[in-house]
């Protein structure tokens, strides 16, 4: 009994050694496990709050690129560069979103490898660095934006005052092209009246001096002479009836001379006209175009010859391209074979 006593004794005191180390053991084991899970959770939720960090300078970045996006579409025609630089921007935003997918991929395929926790998150660290150098460099490119965007303004703002200046020189250039042509325009009235009161004084004179003969009238704003009273039929040099009343012409006209101002630029045009038939004979005028300048020539000269300035005459020819009357009668033919006169400007 005393021997079975003994070797009872001895197993409960081998049992009693045994137990204690194991129990150590998974202690132990347990605290490691503990451990690795704290770091897991500790590195798990600092990925996270840089991850949160990183999607509000994200947003903030969407934010201020949508805003930078309308002020350049406003300024499309001068932001070219710009553009390109927004779009670079947004490739920049867009991989780091693919960054972001790629990370959250790690994370969550990390949850199921505790043992290698400590060993990611220093990758994840690193990665989230690259991420905030990314993050700066596109703030620091947005400053760079809103600085051109600010010179851009300002030179637009200097193009327009610009503008309104010339706008304005114009206006105000305009006004006065307006008045200037508002008093040449009187004055030119002022002149074309002054003459028309001196050729109703002359023709009125001309009346008087020249007998109110039936073959020499006044139509419209001309001085009629019949040709017949002045030349011979078919004939350039004027006959001695025509010298006697172009004669008293000359004198009315040197009369007129010294009534009319200097600064009205005056002229007495003489017109030759003829009649439709042509001419017959071989003589050195070929056809009534002809005659008439040489009428039109030979008074002129006539004129000249008694005291009327040269620079105050004008001959043209008209043939019988202006009648007076159509028809083939004597009278039509008749009126229309003339000499006018016509007081004008130069």
């Amino acid at each position: 009994m005393a021997g079975l006593a003994g070797l009872r004794a001895r197993r409960r005191a081998q049992s009693t050694d045994y137990w204690p180390g194991f129990v150590d053991a998974m202690a132990t084991l347990l605290l490691v496990i503990i451990f690795l899970l704290s770091i897991f959770m500790i590195a798990q939720f600092f990925l996270s709050q840089q991850l949160s960090g990183r999607d509000t300078v994200l947003n903030r970045l969407n934010a201020q690129i949508s805003e930078l996006t309308e002020l350049l579409a406003l300024e499309r025609a001068n932001s070219g560069e710009l553009e390109d630089t927004i779009l670079g921007l947004q490739a920049s935003l867009s991989d780091a979103q693919s960054e972001q997918t790629r990370l959250l991929g790690l994370l969550e395929n990390s949850s199921g490898a505790a043992d290698a926790a400590g060993g990611r998150a220093t990758q994840l660290e690193n990665l989230l660095d690259d991420e905030r150098q990314i993050s700066q460099d596109a703030l620091a490119q947005v400053e760079l934006l809103n600085q051109q965007i600010a010179a851009l303004r300002r030179q637009i703002a200097a193009a327009n005052a610009a503008l309104e200046a010339s706008e304005a020189k114009e206006a105000d250039s305009q006004a006065k092209i307006a008045s200037l042509g508002k008093r040449l325009n009187a004055a030119l009235v002022q002149r074309v009246q002054e003459l028309s009161r001196y050729r109703s004084d002359f023709f009125g004179r001309l009346r008087e001096i020249l007998s109110q003969r039936s073959d020499i009238s006044v139509v419209g704003d001309r001085f009629v002479f019949q040709s017949e009273v002045l030349f011979d039929s078919g004939q350039e040099d004027i006959n001695p009836e025509g010298r006697q009343e172009l004669d008293k012409l000359a004198d009315a006209i040197q009369e007129l001379s010294g009534q009319i101002p200097d600064e009205i630029n005056w002229v007495l045009r003489v017109d030759g006209h003829t009649d439709a038939r042509p001419l017959s004979g071989t003589g050195r005028l070929r056809n009534n175009w002809e005659l008439s300048a040489a009428r039109a020539i030979s008074v002129v000269r006539y004129l000249i010859e008694r005291g009327v300035d040269p620079k105050r005459l004008v001959a043209a020819g008209f043939g019988e391209f202006q009648p007076l009357e159509e028809g083939e009668t004597p009278d039509a033919l008749a009126k229309n074979r003339r000499i006018e006169l016509k007081l004008t400007e130069r």
